[in-house]
């Protein structure tokens, strides 16, 4: 059967993908008549989700399905089509979509699976539909995917093979994968979570994610939008998608998952840098500029998501805990100090009106521990009393089943002191205070179930341990500081680029040599010391005695890139001939061990005081692009993998976030008494690398290690550095 689609009076700019969750048809291709198979199962959610436009079936050789007649190819609907669904094989679904552009569909869903992720034929096949797509303007969802769902009222599509129509919601999910689709629907629904959207796009031929972002930042259904991704593709696009849904009106958190890795090039470990940035890494930096919360798990995801969509934002990071046993309390406590949260002691006065209603026997600090028998009657009052304190901004309730505990009621008077709160109802011996957001944690199963059912039902987060509900909160936490903090920007520092362009111009594939390396950094503004390449000894004794004593030589070889390993460099030479004689046996040195290496010269430099040994580095990875490295420097560098990312260009605030967050960072604070360093030097470093790496597609790897790193009055200086231009 088929019915008419209602007049919707538009509330948003019209979108590109409105044809895809709100069609007013839609046409399944490739339907059969048999249940328990995709195709019918489709066709059979579209008829029975309440989908208020009439649905078409596509079934060549089939009179009708479910009683509804078929059209044996898709032209052959004398109605407009606004969505296709396309469940043919995948050799002849090309062939549906040359179909859908002739007939003028907007938006096609390719449920199909049989192209990139089995090979090169595949691919070929995903290239063709990915091609006809955009030369028709069609929004491609998938091939290889589940399938949309949009739970609004006014629309009720289930295009998908998912079991059941989900609940509606405030929570939009969007996956990668399907298989993990279809568990989180059965996740959701035994938990009472409800959608806004669901989408699984497959191998994004045609719509990615980021322009899933781009639609739901303006979605009037959708409150906070849950990523699963197994592979990166456009990371700034996605970047730049993200930063406008978290920092731009109407603003909306972010949160994902991050599966998977992608393999590293054979020649990824040619630098520190190569070998460090593995794609978790980057991908972490992506997503902090991006202001998207990565969570490990899917009980993470939703556990924070749940507790964002459902409860008020939190003015801050205090907790106020609620309990009718002592451990538990001191395990919630534990965890909320580990995730970063404070569970400070209650006000004076707050502790007198908890001591006036419970117990003598009971703690009354935080937690409050309203004893082992306690009713709903106890457990209201104190409720009541901690979230009208003004040293709280959110509440944590835990029960544990006594024979005496009536479960029920208790998630009732929880439920009443929550509405009463976020409607500005307290009681008549409490001050008025804005909604804080509550959380609780019946522990056990069969015995708490219809307490949880209860409070699942008021939209109250419950979570099975009171440590998940305190990382949930620390998540909420996270997305109230991305909200606070706008995206950093990046500035231009004054460089000379056309130096860098006249070497880069002059340079073979492969390393630079030295000199070369120190001329492009000189161009950017880093602290390079003085130095002269010299091609005789008499010559690097003069330019020593010129500009002063201690100095170190280097040899100049492109095909020497690890010097100190063969005996190239010489160090803290103070007299002329000491200069001399290292002159002769460097060079000596380096014929003996690599008789193929042409030598230019030898890098005579003033010798640079001692100072923290640091590392920054650079590379344009495939993926995520141009990206900077920030860490411990030195010969450990690799042994203690003290190292941070971020995304090329920096802004300062970046720079200045890379520092902190590197164990290093508290080094040249100045540790256990140790002197200060320039970290305002250190941190307009990065800024210009960031800078050189993001203006030279050649530059594909740059390794400074060590800056060493000294305190303001003496600077900063590059030790040694490696650059490889592709």
């Amino acid at each position: 059967m088929t019915t008419t689609a209602p007049e919707r009076v538009p509330t948003k700019a019209p979108h590109s993908l409105d044809a895809l969750f709100s069609p007013r048809s839609v046409a399944v291709v490739g339907v059969t008549a048999t249940p328990g198979t995709v195709p019918y199962d489709i066709f059979h959610n579209l008829l029975h989700a309440g989908f208020r436009g009439p649905v078409y079936p596509v079934a060549p050789g089939k009179r009708a399905i479910s009683n509804v007649p078929a059209y044996r190819y898709l032209i052959d609907i004398d109605q407009p089509v606004d969505l296709a669904v396309i469940v043919f094989p995948a050799d002849v679904v090309d062939r549906a979509l040359e179909h859908c552009a002739r007939k003028g569909v907007r938006a096609v869903v390719v449920i199909s699976a049989g192209f990139r992720e089995v090979g090169p034929e595949g691919q070929q096949r995903e290239d063709r539909l990915k091609r006809l797509a955009c030369a028709h303007g069609i929004a491609l969802v998938g091939p290889n995917c589940l399938g949309v769902i949009n739970t609004d009222p006014a629309v009720r599509l289930n295009a998908s093979f998912a079991r059941k129509m989900p609940h509606a919601g405030r929570i939009a999910f969007l996956s990668q994968s399907g298989a993990l689709c279809t568990a989180v629907l059965d996740y959701a629904r035994e938990k009472q979570i409800g959608f806004s959207k669901f989408v699984s796009f497959g191998n994004k031929a045609g719509v990615a994610e980021s322009d899933l972002l781009e639609y739901l930042h303006h979605d009037e259904e959708t409150d906070v939008i849950l990523l699963y991704l197994e592979d990166l593709r456009d990371v700034r696009r996605l970047v730049a998608a993200a930063q406008r849904v978290t920092h731009e009106p109407p603003v909306k958190p972010i949160l994902a998952i991050k599966a998977g890795r992608t393999p590293q090039g054979a020649d990824a470990a040619a630098s520190h840098t190569g070998s460090l940035a593995a794609e978790d890494d980057l991908c972490d930096a992506a997503f902090r500029e991006a202001g998207i919360l990565r969570v490990d798990s899917i009980d993470e995801l939703f556990n924070t998501a749940i507790l964002y969509a459902y409860q008020p934002l939190p003015a801050g990071d205090r907790l106020g805990i609620v309990t009718n046993a002592g451990g538990p309390g001191v395990m919630a406590t534990d965890a909320a100090v580990r995730e970063g949260l404070r569970v400070p002691r209650l006000a004076e006065e707050t502790q007198a009106n908890l001591r006036g209603v419970l117990p003598a026997t009971a703690a009354v600090k935080n937690p409050v521990d309203v004893i082992g028998d306690a009713r709903a009657d106890r457990y209201e009052a104190a409720l009541r009393q901690v979230l009208a304190d003004p040293n709280v901004d959110q509440a944590l309730v835990i029960l544990t089943p006594q024979s005496m505990t009536d479960i029920e009621a208790i998630a009732q008077a929880v439920c009443r002191v929550h509405e009463a709160a976020r409607d500005g109802r307290p009681a008549a011996d409490l001050p008025r205070v804005a909604p804080k957001p509550v959380a609780c944690s019946f522990m056990g199963a069969t015995d708490v179930a219809e307490g949880i059912r209860v409070l699942q039902q008021a939209h109250i987060p419950h979570y099975i341990l009171p440590e998940w509900a305190c990382r949930a909160m620390a998540g909420v936490q996270a997305i109230r500081r991305m909200f606070e903090e706008p995206p950093d920007v990046a500035r231009r520092l004054p460089v000379d680029d056309m130096a860098v362009r006249s070497v880069l111009d002059a340079a073979p594939a492969g390393y630079l040599a030295e000199h070369e390396a120190l001329e492009v950094l000189e161009a950017y503004g880093l602290p390079v010391v003085p130095w002269r390449l010299c091609t005789t000894a008499d010559e690097a004794v003069g330019w020593a005695e010129a500009s002063g004593y201690p100095v170190t030589l280097r040899v100049v070889s492109r095909q020497v890139v690890h010097k100190s390993e063969i005996g190239a460099v010489a160090l803290d030479l103070t007299t002329s001939e000491a200069v001399r004689v290292a002159f002769d046996a460097l060079r000596d040195r380096v014929a003996a061990a690599r008789p193929d290496a042409h030598i230019d010269g030898l890098l005579v430099r003033r010798m640079i005081p001692a100072g923290y040994e640091l590392i920054l580095g650079a590379k344009r990875d495939p993926i995520f692009g141009p990206v900077v490295m920030f860490g411990l420097g030195g010969i450990y560098v690799e042994l203690f993998r003290d190292v941070v990312f971020a995304l090329a260009p920096l802004g300062p605030r970046t720079a200045r976030n890379m520092v902190r967050r590197a164990k290093a960072g508290r080094l040249v604070e100045g540790f256990r008494g140790g002197p200060r360093a320039d970290i305002a030097g250190i941190e307009e470093c990065l800024v210009r690398v960031g800078q050189l790496v993001s203006d030279f597609e050649r530059l594909v790897e740059l390794d400074i290690n060590p800056l060493l790193a000294s305190p303001a009055e003496r600077g900063n200086a590059v030790a040694d550095v490696r650059i490889r231009v592709a």
